[in-house]
């Protein structure tokens, strides 16, 4: 584990507040994949950054979460330059299925419909988030500080506040900008004053992991049925990732069930093109929920990741865009400090908030109507819906761009993924 020294850092905190304006250039809160991924995008910029995470061990890790991490996600972290860590411990998928319910139309998406290796990759969230700790470890000007609790923040014109509390002790960082990276319930936004808009929807989600009697060859499918998406995602040693959608009473229900009980009921939306399934570990559910905040800066600050937002599941995007939230953020930040201006004055920040807030909010308009449309019976609605299916499946230029919409080709391309192109 990616741990800093207590007594060291506390020491840190202590004598620097003597020798200098700022004790760190950047503060960001919340260690995980997000917030990870901005500090090691920072690893040239000559900024130095502290990281804080509350927990040792994270729930997603002990849960086991899994992500799809999509083209443009893998893109950034090649960039970063820990890709070639992450890679060898993931599953790519080359191929898509979407379909809707059981009707005979299925579009068929491929790796060569854009000329790419891959589509995407699967993985679970200690494939991640292990490899960026190290990476982060072997950057000299990031220090990280786990676990450790913010339990205080005050915002000036020219410097952010922040009060950390390590082994016991409360000691206060002075920074030029504080990076909120610490989750949907963002201690860091809401002490901010940023207020959200969004709904919970009537649907949980259903996440657990199953090996199949037949090989998953790197195809991930996405089922639309009427209580809600059924995504099958492919993972390393032939396991798969369910990530099955359906209202809260039938989630609860379903999670109650006998592993017998539940495997029948899983098989009959799975469907029988892998064989017989056998259920890994347990299943959990969470409440799926669309946020959008209604600001991702101010002065000193910016929010990023589930911070900022969050989506429903469907199509994979949540993880995806908060790293390339953090791909957008380092991008302008550098781009500030070559030029000789304050990286937390809100006139810089604003620059990132413009990018990346329209960007998220057209992905989860997608995914709200994508569930709204799919996740019911109305007539109108059906036919409509399986007259866009079957304009995707023979009309290409369609086709096409949603590919590059779902694997995250369309938008401004960070300066860290041209970078990769160019190479």
């Amino acid at each position: 584990m990616l741990q800093a020294q207590p007594n060291q850092t506390v020491s840190n905190l202590q004598t620097s507040t003597q020798e200098k304006e700022y004790d760190y250039d950047l503060v960001i809160v919340g260690g995980g994949i997000v917030g990870l991924t901005l500090a090691a995008a920072l690893q040239d910029s000559g900024l130095s950054v502290l990281l804080i995470e509350a927990k040792a061990q994270s729930d997603s890790v002990m849960k086991g979460q899994a992500y799809a991490v999509h083209m443009l996600s893998a893109l950034i972290f090649q960039g970063i330059g820990v890709w070639d860590k992450i890679r060898p411990q993931i599953e790519t998928y080359r191929h898509v299925c979407l379909s809707d319910a059981d009707h005979p139309c299925v579009v068929e998406f491929d790796n060569s419909d854009i000329n790419q290796k891959d589509l995407g990759y699967v993985a679970e969230h200690k494939a991640i988030l292990f490899p960026l700790q190290e990476f982060v470890k072997g950057c000299h000007n990031i220090s990280y500080l786990c676990p450790a609790e913010v339990v205080n923040t005050q915002y000036q014109t020219n410097m952010a506040k922040v009060d950390v509390k390590v082994a016991g002790e409360v000691r206060t960082v002075r920074t030029k900008l504080l990076v909120g990276a610490d989750g949907a319930r963002s201690r860091i936004r809401q002490g901010a004053g940023i207020k959200t808009h969004g709904w919970k929807y009537w649907q949980s989600c259903i996440v657990a992991f199953v090996k199949p009697e037949k090989p998953h060859n790197n195809t991930a499918y996405e089922k639309f049925q009427s209580s809600g998406p059924f995504a099958i995602l492919p993972l390393p040693g032939n396991r798969c990732r369910i990530v099955w959608t359906a209202p809260h009473a039938e989630a609860k229900a379903l999670c109650e069930l006998d592993d017998e009980q539940f495997l029948a009921e899983l098989q009959k939306r799975f469907g029988n093109q892998m064989g017989k399934l056998e259920l890994l570990g347990e299943c959990f559910t969470f409440q799926v929920q669309l946020m959008q905040s209604t600001r991702y800066v101010l002065n000193r600050l910016a929010l990023i990741g589930n911070a900022a937002h969050s989506c429903h599941p469907v199509g994979g995007q949540g993880l995806n865009l908060g790293i390339r939230d953090a791909a957008a953020l380092a991008q302008t930040i550098q781009e500030a400090q070559a030029r000789g201006q304050d990286i937390g004055d809100i006139k810089v920040l604003k620059s990132y908030e413009r990018w990346r807030q329209r960007e998220n909010l057209a992905i989860l308009g997608m995914t709200d109507l994508l569930d709204r449309t799919f996740s019911n019976q109305f007539l109108p609605l059906v036919l409509g819906r399986r007259l866009v299916l079957w304009m995707m499946k023979r009309i290409r230029p369609i086709k096409i761009f949603n590919l590059k919409l779902m694997v995250g080709l369309t938008g401004k391309t960070p300066k860290l993924v041209q970078k990769v192109l160019e190479a």
